[in-house]
């Protein structure tokens, strides 16, 4: 896959996406609503619960010691993760593209009295961040939104220290079988081929009503890419789970098979 139909670069998505996902601040999507005074407070006290996929909240063991930790989130704007992280003790940067993402971020930073650096930048690309900067790299289910995943791989090897750890979240293949459309009226039609690339797949109506209403447009990635990814940039897989949305038009497919997974790796 190198265009699309008008001949745009998928390079050009990713910006498309960007903006996206400042409009999606503006519309309160779920993964850019900040966290509350009450969540922030309980982070204080030892109370810890953050996400990478919908419902699951990720395994305490897998975060290590927070207390002075240096820990990057990772495509994780929103005010979710980072601030909670930060309220715990840990020194927290936040990578995002969207500048309205880490708009969020720095709300919560500014209600809570929180230290978070924020930097906008491409997850594939992490220039501006030093070899072995961080003790944990935090990554929620983001890399939907970039053509090719095995560049976030690399970066967050790089950044991290021998010992370091990578979680992170992602959607699973098969979901990007399916057309939404066909799931939220109880179809399950495969449809699609993998790769997926709503840029090669979708009608030319599709793509335009997604642009119409600024939403981010998708790329499901294999499982190959998403494990055997991890595995060629150097890392050691340590631990795994799976995930459900929970909500339509997703729960469709629920109570067949898991739609999320998330993976502990680590850098030897």
């Amino acid at each position: 896959m190198t265009s699309d139909r008008s001949g745009e670069g998928l390079e050009a998505i990713v910006q498309y996406n960007q903006q996206a996902w400042n409009e999606q601040v503006r519309k309160l999507n779920r993964w850019t609503v900040p966290v509350s005074p009450g969540q922030i407070a309980a982070a204080r006290r030892g109370e810890l619960k953050i996400d990478l996929t919908p419902n699951k909240p990720v395994p305490l063991n897998w975060l290590g010691e927070l207390s002075g930790a240096n820990i990057l989130c990772l495509a994780s704007g929103g005010g979710q993760q980072g601030p909670l992280l930060a309220a715990a003790g840990a020194n927290v940067s936040v990578v995002d593209q969207s500048a309205n993402q880490l708009g969020q971020d720095q709300l919560v930073a500014g209600r809570e009295g929180l230290q978070i650096a924020t930097i906008q930048c491409d997850m594939r690309n992490l220039e501006p961040i030093a070899d072995s900067s961080f003790d944990l790299v935090v990554n929620p289910c983001s890399n939907s939104f970039v053509p090719d995943v095995r560049p976030v791989w690399r970066e967050a090897f790089r950044v991290l220290r021998s010992g370091g750890r990578l979680i992170s979240g992602w959607i699973q293949q098969h979901v990007f079988l399916f057309e939404m459309d066909d799931l939220a009226t109880g179809k399950k039609e495969v449809r699609y081929r993998l790769p997926y690339s709503d840029v090669e797949q979708l009608s030319p109506e599709q793509l335009a009503k997604f642009r119409n209403e600024h939403e981010p447009l998708w790329f499901g990635h294999t499982l190959t890419d998403q494990i055997d990814g991890q595995l060629a940039a150097g890392f050691l897989l340590k631990d795994m789970y799976e995930d459900v949305w929970g909500e339509p038009p997703w729960n469709q497919l629920d109570s067949h098979i898991a739609s999320f997974a998330a993976t502990l790796a680590i850098k030897p």
